[in-house]
């Protein structure tokens, strides 16, 4: 039986018809709900926007896609093409490249670009990523393309799947240089000489492409597990396992650090010499430093090390997501600040204004980027002379943890938080009577708690799942554990 042709279409109605819900990271959702007339009219409702509030250039009707690694990508880029090509633009496909490079690459020719990726979420979820040719949509451009109406053609069967599928053009080349030469041609040639790297390959759409830059800049690359299989790695709740492969490798094949990255290598994963891996948002203060910055901008939830290590001129704290550190990035530079970078606690790392590297200044990319990470922390080991690990005991002693209570609407979370702050300070410490006297609230993002003792518990309801994070810090790893397992029996009590 054929689908009958809908005239409009609305993104509320496709999200609550299919559960593919849209928002700053584009549209996700169960792959078995991502139907090519979804994603068809998913890309429409962009292209739709960028016509209406940024007037895409009539000069060049291109548009750039690539993707992941996953089994869906490819179906997934086909409906994309077509929705690309019925609204008159040129599909360039670009293969599978990381985001950043797709990203880049758009800033670069001043086009639209859009990244099918999941990110790190299981394989049996995928998603779109839009960019405009400035870079990441703002929370602006993503309120412009819910508000819009699509007319949907009679191209789809009765699954919403495309009668005939358009194929994928030739891969073209261009962003994967465009990539490899802002590192190559940006640092010198023996920037990493005598550095051996092992290179956690998996299923990160990065794989070759990194090692190759890595390569180029005089480092020894040993690669370790490519998978056939996606594997969805996570920078900020690294798996077990991978905490145990790090420790392997390392024992098996001595290295200065292995580096690695998410599902569309944009947010990465480095460890020191000994096999740790590095928390996210202790690497971006390292890596802050390395761009010599005087302004950092880091979401609420990131490590207070930050302020304490007094490199910076200025630290500004956000809510969560990247939206938010962009838009902040772009303030301070419009308050005149020289160096501006910005990083979140899954280690993405965006710079606003010109990074000076060995007298060369790197185009700022305000997405989150993991080959600056790379290079910045192995790049200060390798000028002062110290193990990773050295620089990391060197930083101001603060750690923490995190944890999620799965399950819990958003909605239910933020009730309560909201109740706890109409009660005021004295009833939200009767919640954790344990820890002592409240010295500081802040709201920037959900209810985050600083005690006399410098303990903080942070509680936030996720922006994309319904699900209840609660964040710790304190002055010793072990403490920052006791805290998430003091919190979250409380938390549990939230269900009723």
């Amino acid at each position: 039986m054929e689908e009958r042709a809908e005239r409009q279409v609305t993104l509320a109605d496709v999200a609550a018809t299919t559960g593919v819900g849209f928002g700053t990271s584009g549209a996700r959702g169960l792959v078995s709900d991502m139907t090519d007339r979804v994603c068809y009219i998913y890309t429409t409702a962009f292209l739709q926007y960028l016509e209406q509030a940024v007037a895409v250039p009539q000069a060049d009707r291109r548009v750039a896609l690539a993707g992941d690694l996953r089994p869906s990508t490819e179906r997934i880029l086909r409906a994309i093409t077509q929705a690309v090509e019925d609204r008159g633009y040129a599909p360039e496909y670009c293969g599978r490249i990381p985001s950043p490079a797709i990203a880049l690459y758009g800033m670069e020719q001043k086009i639209p670009t859009i990244m099918v990726t999941g990110s790190h979420i299981p394989a049996d979820r995928n998603g779109i990523k839009f960019n405009t040719a400035d870079g990441e949509i703002s929370k602006e451009d993503e309120a412009g393309i819910l508000a819009q109406v699509v007319t949907v053609p009679n191209r789809f069967d009765g699954q919403g799947m495309l009668r005939s599928p358009r194929l994928l053009g030739e891969v073209q080349t261009a962003a994967r240089q465009a990539f490899l030469h802002r590192w190559l041609g940006n640092f010198p040639a023996d920037f990493l000489a005598g550095i051996r790297i092992g290179f956690y390959q998996h299923s990160a759409v990065g794989r070759d492409l990194l090692p190759a830059i890595y390569e180029g800049l005089g480092a020894e690359v040993l690669p370790f597990a490519a998978a056939d299989e996606f594997i969805p790695v996570d920078t900020e709740a690294i798996r077990s396992e991978d905490v145990q492969l790090a420790a392997d490798w390392i024992a098996q094949h001595p290295c200065d650090a292995i580096l690695s990255t998410d599902g569309d290598s944009d947010r990465p994963l480095i460890s020191d010499e000994t096999g740790v891996w590095i928390r996210g948002d202790v690497a971006g203060i390292l890596c802050a430093r390395f761009c010599r910055a005087d302004v950092v901008v880091a979401p609420i939830s990131c490590n207070t090390a930050v302020e304490r290590s007094g490199w910076f001129r200025e630290v500004r704290r956000t809510r969560i997501g990247s939206p938010y550190v962009i838009a902040e990035m772009e303030r301070a530079v419009s308050a005149g600040a020289d160096v501006v970078v910005g990083y979140e606690a899954n280690g993405g790392f965006l710079t606003a204004t010109p990074v000076p590297v060995n007298g060369h200044e790197l185009a700022p990319l305000p997405t989150r980027d993991p080959v600056i990470v790379h290079l910045a922390l192995l790049g200060l080991s390798r000028r002062e002379g110290k193990p990773l690990s050295q620089l990391l005991a060197e930083l101001p002693a603060r750690y923490t943890a995190s944890a999620r209570l799965k399950d819990l609407p958003a909605a239910r979370s933020r009730e309560r938080i909201e109740a706890l702050l109409a009660a005021g300070p004295q009833v939200i410490g009767m919640l954790f009577p344990e820890m002592g006297p409240i010295s500081a609230i802040d709201v920037t993002d959900g209810l985050r708690i600083t005690f006399a003792g410098d303990d903080i518990i942070h509680l936030r309801p996720s922006g994309n799942a319904p699900e209840l994070r609660c964040y710790t810090e304190a002055d010793s790893p072990a403490r920052a554990r006791e805290l998430i397992e003091l919190a979250m029996p409380k938390l549990e009590a939230w269900r009723g």
